[in-house]
């Protein structure tokens, strides 16, 4: 299928991913795991969660493999990779920055995908690894959710949910899950995720200073000057900035620190596809330290 592995398309933590083609010429992506550390349960989770599921948003899993200590998971194949590829483009000074306009039509369809996961199935899917290298893009740019292989499945009628690990990407984590006196792990857990990933899309720019330092003393600060330079900027047309404009003040309620503070998945898409655009944000970096550390909420 993969020509002995010839052409590679990415690896991580996870393992490799190959492009390969079926006998019926169909081509698809093909995950080979590396050996887990949960004896097998990412492996596990991944095709019970999104085994089950069939949403234009969420990619496809065609098939899989096991045999012994071998694993591997076969998608469809998403031509134009993931979206860090381009959510990060203007920093690394290459050419595949995608619009204003692109980039809001595909968070708007992230946002119902994650709808879908948390409202859509028989059983709600919390994916815990919401960011740009888990969106994959189809040939027209459509975004699809990938990597389940943190995903948890619990009943739709259990709203509050019991981990005995911490899982997640540092940068995208929920607080919750590290501070348990912030509030219950829920969906709203991804809710924070989708957030932060909506955050850096509309700024087109990593927060690594986030992730490699104490968030308590830099966040605030990170985001008012993410939410100036985004909106401030000399280079796009009033729509451009009305659509970054709601684009952040739709992520700075999702990345409210206390879980209840946070908007829903519907919530969230009918901000983003209302017709009300915010003219600014009323607060200043140490305003914004009150609402993430303190009771004030947006």
């Amino acid at each position: 299928m993969t020509k002995h592995f010839k052409h590679k398309l990415g690896e991580g933590g996870y393992g490799t991913v190959y492009e390969g083609v079926l006998q019926s010429k169909r081509r698809v992506a093909v995950k080979v795991l590396t050996k887990s550390q949960t004896n097998g349960q990412d492996f596990i989770n991944e095709v019970a969660t999104i085994g089950r599921i069939r949403h234009v948003n969420v990619v496809e899993l065609i098939g899989f493999y096991a045999e012994r200590t071998k694993q591997a998971l076969v998608y469809e194949f998403m031509p134009n990779g993931s979206l860090d590829k381009y959510s990060f483009s203007q920093e690394q000074g290459n050419s595949s920055s995608l619009g204003y306009d692109k980039i809001y039509d595909i968070s708007l369809e992230i946002a119902r995908g994650i709808q879908y996961l948390h409202q859509g199935c028989d059983m709600q899917i919390l994916h815990f690894d919401i960011k740009p290298h888990n969106i994959l893009l189809d040939e027209n740019f459509n975004p699809k959710i990938s990597d389940f292989g943190l995903a948890k499945l619990y009943r739709i009628d259990q709203s509050i949910l019991i981990l005995t690990a911490v899982r997640g990407t540092m940068g995208y984590m929920a607080p919750e899950l590290l501070y348990k006196n912030l509030g219950s792990l829920s969906i709203k857990a991804d809710d924070f995720s989708f957030g932060m990933m909506l955050m850096e899309m509309t700024g087109k720019k990593k927060n690594k200073n986030y992730i490699e330092n104490c968030w308590q003393d830099y966040f605030p600060k990170w985001i008012y000057d993410q939410f100036e330079e985004t909106i401030d900027t000399n280079n796009g047309t009033q729509e451009e900035k009305n659509i970054a404009m709601k684009m952040i003040v739709v992520a700075l309620k999702c990345i409210q620190m206390k879980p209840d503070d946070r908007p829903s998945m519907n919530e969230v898409i009918e901000m983003l596809e209302g017709d009300e655009v915010p003219q600014h944000l009323p607060l200043d970096p140490q305003s914004l330290t009150r609402v993430f550390f303190g009771s004030q909420s947006l």
